[in-house]
């Protein structure tokens, strides 16, 4: 009804010393004309009287499909001195979920007249949706309004609490912290913006991607409307080592933020440990924002025997919904190459460059990005196995063009124990859908490439469900005909994070499915089972042009954390199919099933052991396996939405 308000709880009149914790609050409406103004709260804290209200906390609350006209789900408003909104669920709200304002009437003394001394964290906000309420059309949903911020606060923590053990008190104290302005230069919005809560998080999700940072947290001080960012430092000095074939051993040194400053320097150092002869050296520097531009730059160089590299790159990519992307890289590089075909490695050297930039605008009627990409690239070959015209097209030099477009959305949700071992991690849904044209010419052919590729992915109720498939092929232009073609489908599911006592446990599924067809001979033109697309325990030699895996994985995070390492303990069991019959299910059939164990301390750079157990079997039983493997593994990279440099169809 016109003229009057609609509110589910409503706090006044110097009120303190309230709490308002696990209220479920729903179907609150006011439907009266927008022109009315119409006016709905499913809490409404209101500071109306001379006395301050304080100390109020309103959090663990669930509130959704309200209809608030012009106003909001959760207001704070007038003489509320001193207030914490924290730990809500709103979702399927029209307007704004949670506003602290000021200005409006709530008091009648303008100095009394603003709300002051809160904070607003930790709150999951989504689906807020003008298209629900009388505001459709042109104006635009908010999930939580504090009009704008006048100044950012950073606060520093090192890696480890100043209390904690021997182990964590030494590493604090060998550790150089991230000086303020490289965290500054990373964050997306500046003083005078309005609060972006899906902006916040993506910052929030950038800066956990530095290898220097543990774990970040953005609190917004509605009072004088500024912020807090509170980042945590990663301990950056890591020791790698390696051993390879032909007795060739490498020994490695890093520091990820080198001198506090974000970049990243590594020194490898290489040697025979069947006669300790030196083999070379290898330097690695990068710097993750070059300046504040978000430009990524890195470089490396050096020698490890008989393999040689130089990489020059300079590259920035999309971050905003509005964006854009631009990339340079160079490399010259000789090292031994797996020929598939052949199973040994051969020695290549080549050279190549690639560039390439992009554009995206958001489009707010379809919440979506249009995007558009383009990209140049070409190899130089001076020293590989033999090539004919239909005989290792992969090392033919050649010249490429490729274009691509198409539409994208990528927001981020927070969850932990998924990829990591219990810090937040900050996990992506959304959809990329793409077109890819282009032309190569070819030292023996000219041929133009048509592709198209779709990924999209959720949390639903049963986990975080993820499906794409890409589809590409050449074409041959002296001919007409269909050339390297090929199909690579993936499906991705993690479970629920399920409590067992005192542990945590998540179940992982993996799919891939890929087929190649007016394929050529050589290498790179069948497929075997990969560290990626394969068999956990398996070293048997397969090939094919066909091929299908089932990965499955459960997870036990237990409670146990010796020196801050916490055990997650795994079982596996993956099942695969590959050989050249387009028939799938009349192809080599394997499995392999086995256990292990992962420690991880998430404060520190360097990687997670796995220890891994293992067998492998066949259609006519035990295969050749890899019983048992020692490994480590950096910090894996979550699936993004967001789009990159056109790529041609991968079969690997």
């Amino acid at each position: 009804e016109a003229g009057r308000e609609a509110n589910g709880i409503v706090v006044e009149a110097g009120s303190t010393d309230i709490t308002l914790r696990g209220n479920h609050i729903h179907s609150i409406r006011n439907t009266a004309p927008r022109e009315t103004y119409p006016s709905a709260h499913a809490i409404l804290l209101i500071g109306n009287t001379e006395q301050a209200m304080r100390r109020i906390t309103v959090e663990g609350n669930r509130i959704h499909d309200c209809v608030t006209g012009t106003s909001e789900a959760v207001t704070i408003n007038g003489y509320v001195d001193g207030f914490r909104i924290e730990g809500n669920e709103i979702f399927r709200c029209s307007n704004i979920a949670i506003d602290a304002a000021g200005g409006y009437a709530a008091n009648r003394n303008p100095d009394l007249n603003y709300a002051r001394n809160g904070v607003i964290c930790r709150n999951v906000i989504y689906d807020i949706d003008n298209e629900l309420g009388q505001l459709k059309g042109n104006c635009g949903a908010i999930a939580i309004y504090a009009d704008g911020a006048r100044d950012i606060t950073i606060e520093r923590m090192m890696p480890f609490d100043s209390c904690g053990n021997w182990f964590e008190r030494a590493g604090n104290k060998t550790h150089m912290l991230t000086r303020e302005r490289v965290i500054r230069r990373d964050l997306l919005f500046k003083p005078g913006d309005k609060f972006d809560p899906q902006l916040v998080v993506r910052n929030k999700q950038l800066l956990r991607s530095r290898p220097y940072i543990s774990d970040t947290e953005v609190i917004i001080v509605p009072d004088s409307l500024d912020s807090t960012l509170r980042s945590r430092d990663s301990w950056t000095i890591s020791i790698d080592a390696g051993i390879h074939g032909e007795g060739r051993t490498m020994v490695g040194l890093s520091d990820a933020n080198i001198f506090g400053t974000g970049n990243t320097l590594k020194f490898k150092t290489n040697f025979s440990r069947r006669d300790f002869s030196y083999g070379g050296n290898i330097v690695e520097y990068k710097i993750p924002n070059v300046l504040g531009t978000f430009y990524t730059a890195d470089f490396s160089a050096g020698r490890d025997f008989y393999n040689s590299e130089l990489n020059l790159g300079l590259r920035k990519e999309f971050i905003r919904p509005t964006d854009y992307e631009i990339g340079l890289t160079y490399s010259d590089i000789k090292s031994k190459r797996y020929m598939v075909d052949l199973d040994t490695s051969l020695l290549v050297k080549v050279r190549n460059l690639d560039v390439w930039g992009g554009k995206s605008h958001y489009i707010r009627s379809i919440k979506s990005s249009v995007f558009l990409t383009g990209r140049y690239s070409y190899a130089r070959f001076s020293r590989r196995p033999p090539v004919r015209a239909d005989y290792n097209p992969a090392l033919h030099d050649h010249d490429a063009m490729l274009f691509g477009g198409g539409l994208y959305r990528e927001k981020f949700y927070t969850a932990n124990m998924v990829y990591g071992f219990g810090t937040r991690e900050y996990l992506a849904t959304g959809y990329k859908a793409e077109l890819v044209s282009g032309y190569s010419w070819g030292e023996f052919n000219d041929e133009m490439y048509l592709g198209m590729s779709y990924q999209t992915g959720g949390f639903r109720g049963m986990g975080y469900i993820m499906g794409g498939f890409t589809l590409g092929s050449y074409i041959d232009l002296k001919s007409g005909m269909w050339r390297h073609s090929a199909v690579d489908v993936d499906l991705k599911w993690f479970s629920n994070l399920f409590l067992f006592r005192r542990s945590r446990i998540r179940q992982f599924l993996a799919f891939n499915y890929t087929q190649g067809w007016n394929r050529g001979e050589g290498s790179d033109e069948m497929i075997r089972f990969t560290r990626d697309n394969g068999l956990q325990a398996l070293k048997e030699y397969v090939t094919g042009t066909n091929r299908m895996i089932l990965n499955t994985e459960t997870v036990v995070f237990t409670p146990y954390q010796p020196l801050g390492f916490r055990i997650a303990v795994f079982g596996f069991a993956d099942f695969g199919l590959i050989g050249y019959s387009p028939n799938i299910f009349k192809n080599d059939f394997f499995t392999s099933f086995g256990v292990g164990v992962r420690l991880r301390n998430e404060r520190l750079v360097f990687n997670t052991v796995q220890i891994r157990l293992g067998i492998a079997f066949g259609k006519r039983g035990l295969v050749e396996s890899e019983y048992f493997r020692l490994s480590n593994a950096t910090r894996v990279e979550q699936y993004r939405y967001r789009p990159t440099r056109p790529e041609i169809v991968g079969f690997k």
